[in-house]
């Protein structure tokens, strides 16, 4: 397939095995709640009535008291005691095969690219790390949020993005599901897309 570049005549050929591809909604949907399960801490902890400190004698006799028999201070109905099922540090990864991981992001560009989402430019650089700079550069695009994918790791669009909730900066090695599908429209140099064709083949 070809997409043309943005303000300029020219147009890239692109492989149809990466940016033609159909789109499968349900890998795409497992590999993003993969995704997400794996940024999850699953730190979560609490104490059991084994874990809550004291409890290690019976309160008092089992019978006679008229009071109702208790063997721990640490029981969960107790106050202070532990927690009847106490929540444990979790991990919530799911395993995602890397042929599953990289369908889905063949499957992601593609749709981008049938949507008109996909903009490619020749390069996108600016000067100094200034955030006006990066706006001004981006009011051409006309997108309201946007994804600039670069090739390498540029210090000054990454400076200059960090204040900006709706603009993010990656390089193609960050290229991930969550980053293509958050963001209204997606830039992309040359280079990067070059190195996301040879990555995705």
């Amino acid at each position: 397939m070809e997409l043309q570049l943005h303000n300029s005549t020219e147009k890239l050929t692109l492989a149809d095995a990466v940016f033609a591809v159909p789109f499968n909604e349900a890998l795409v949907h497992q590999v993003v709640t993969a995704y997400l399960s794996g940024a999850r801490s699953g730190t979560k902890a609490q104490k059991s009535r084994s874990d809550v400190r004291g409890g290690g004698r019976k309160p008092w006799r089992q019978k006679g008291t008229g009071r109702a028999r208790a063997g721990t201070i640490r029981s969960p109905i107790w106050r202070g005691g532990g927690v009847t099922f106490a929540a444990r540090p979790r991990d919530f990864t799911q395993k995602v095969n890397r042929k599953m991981y990289r369908g889905a992001l063949r499957s992601i560009l593609a749709e981008l690219a049938r949507r008109d989402c996909l903009v490619l430019v020749d390069t996108f650089t600016i000067d100094q790390p200034k955030t006006k700079d990066l706006i001004a550069g981006l009011k051409s695009y006309d997108a309201k949020s946007a994804l600039i994918v670069t090739s390498e790791v540029d210090a000054n669009l990454g400076l200059s993005s960090r204040n900006l909730h709706n603009i993010d900066v990656c390089d193609v090695e960050s290229v991930n599901p969550i980053a293509l599908l958050a963001f209204e429209k997606v830039l992309m140099t040359r280079d990067a897309v070059k190195k996301v064709e040879a990555w995705l083949s």
